[in-house]
């Protein structure tokens, strides 16, 4: 569906009725998205159009976001939507399950298989920065940004293998049994992913397009 020209331009003037106008247009595409972004636990605990409700109102409250004529309005409602379904999670999820195992940091004393990766540990902060706040994802110029355009570029399969493992903290072979698959088809799918965002954010920090 084309976008009138005459919503677009309100919606950059900071808008909250322009926001919830254009969200309603794209709210099938919003409901599909964040069915794709549901991991396995609270999955079941939610309904997409429940989080994509969620999602509009916070985009509403923030209408001033869509004020950043580089930013694809589309993509800011995807991050509020992610917004929600980390907050969701935390709610429904972490919040009923918490464990010492769940509370321990990458990197010191938490999940046996966590240098198996081989990633460095400035890239896995990046990374489950860019999962657990993707709010600040939209500050221009911010790593966390770039990180989350290279996160939505692989593979749904690949994205939900590093959000089990680097914010729920699930050791590989746990992830395997969820997908499918064998403990070592998940380490190298692993190491794959973060090799292919080490390398875009790398290219990025190289033309500077990433401060």
């Amino acid at each position: 569906m084309e976008i009138p020209d005459d919503l677009i331009a309100r919606l950059r003037a900071g808008s909250g009725d322009a926001v919830a106008e254009y969200a309603q247009l794209k709210r099938p595409q919003l409901v599909v998205y964040v069915n794709n972004q549901l991991g396995y636990l609270l999955r079941s605990k939610i309904e997409p159009e429940d989080l994509v409700q969620e999602m509009m109102i916070r985009a509403v409250k923030q209408a001033s976001f869509f004020t950043q004529n580089d930013r694809d309005p589309f993509g800011i409602l995807c991050h509020f939507a992610q917004e929600c379904i980390v907050d969701a999670h935390r709610r429904l999820v972490t919040a009923q399950k918490r464990s010492a195992k769940r509370e321990t940091p990458l990197g010191h004393g938490g999940s046996s298989n966590s240098s198996d990766d081989g990633a460095s540990g400035g890239l896995i902060n990046l990374l489950v920065a860019s999962i657990t706040s993707p709010s600040r994802a939209l500050s221009r110029n911010d790593r966390e940004f770039r990180m989350w355009e290279a996160l939505a570029d692989l593979p749904e399969e690949q994205r939900e293998a590093l959000r089990m493992r680097y914010y729920e903290n699930m050791p590989s072979k746990d992830i395997a049994e969820k997908l499918g698959k064998t403990d070592g088809a998940i380490r190298v799918m692993l190491t794959r992913a973060l090799d292919k965002l080490q390398k875009i954010l790398a290219t990025d920090s190289e033309t500077g397009s990433v401060k």
